[in-house]
């Protein structure tokens, strides 16, 4: 062990300070979008097997609900742009802008270059689990996605029906691409409803039995036209482990739904990033 300063005390005792302050983001116009849930009808549902994934298309102005529909049962989300599979969910930066985890006001954020709102959660039935005891936390932006390369590492076998892979396939079925082209736009996750945090003595990652039951559902506003690709977690509720078929795990539902004609007249599409991109050459 190194020697332990002698102002080791004053060091820890720096208070921090936020990286990105988010005083100066685009709001969200929550009581637009409050006002708009209350004339939502329904377009499409997909239900997303267990172990396995599920493909929806969301158009901009629409709204996405994640439903738990049988039993606990997290989920692991990627969004793609509808036109443009490069422009994905960035769970990175939405966390370094949201914090670990994700709720009603918070936005997902798209990678660069365009780096604009993909989506504004407009409403999540498990808000009041807040932070529990141990730091977790619902819906967590720091998790990546059970795949079968780290299992393979870990246990030496090899599984296919872990979040990546599940991901890999339906993504893959619904374009048209071959598996090891569809892979390479698969990325880090929305862990929905999956309960989460880092341990405070080796800050490790765990996990936790969600609390989500049959009837939550988290709900989002398409800020731009998406694809959305759920897994239901081979792990089940979260709550021993996952990428394995021990746990008991339930189907998820995806619903779009529409408001009415005229409700969003004031809303304003995202623009795409406006860095230059000359990166200082």
């Amino acid at each position: 062990m190194t020697d332990i300063p002698n102002d080791a005390d004053a060091r820890r005792a720096v208070p921090p300070v936020i990286c990105y302050p988010t005083d100066s983001l685009p709001a969200a116009d929550m009581s637009l979008y409050a006002a708009a849930r209350t004339t939502l009808t329904s377009v499409s549902q997909v239900i997303v097997p267990p172990r396995d994934a599920a493909v929806i298309e969301v158009s901009a102005g629409q709204f996405l609900r994640i439903h738990s529909v049988q039993g606990p049962q997290v989920g692991d989300l990627n969004l793609f742009s509808a036109d443009d599979l490069s422009e994905q969910f960035y769970s990175g930066k939405t966390r370094a802008l949201h914090g670990t985890h994700v709720t009603a006001g918070d936005r997902l954020w798209a990678s660069f270059p365009n780096m604009r709102p993909m989506a504004t959660i407009t409403h999540d039935t498990l808000d009041w689990y807040g932070i529990d005891e141990f730091g977790g936390s619902v819906h967590d932006v720091i998790g990546t996605r059970c795949d079968p390369y780290t299992g393979r590492l870990l246990t030496g076998t090899d599984y296919h029906h872990c979040c990546h892979s599940n991901l890999t396939r339906a993504l893959a079925a619904h374009t048209g691409l071959s598996i090891h082209d569809a892979e390479t736009h698969v990325h880090d996750v929305l862990n929905v409803f999956m309960c989460t945090g880092f341990t405070r003595d080796t800050g490790q990652y765990f996990m936790k039995a969600s609390p989500v039951r049959p009837g939550d559902y988290i709900e989002m506003f398409a800020e731009i036209d998406f694809l959305a690709v759920l897994s239901a977690c081979p792990g089940g509720d979260c709550s021993s482990e996952h990428s394995s078929d021990a746990a008991a795990c339930y189907p998820l539902e995806m619903e779009v739904l529409r408001p009415a004609d005229g409700t969003l007249d004031r809303w304003v599409p995202p623009a795409k990033n406006k860095y230059d991109r000359s990166h200082g050459a």
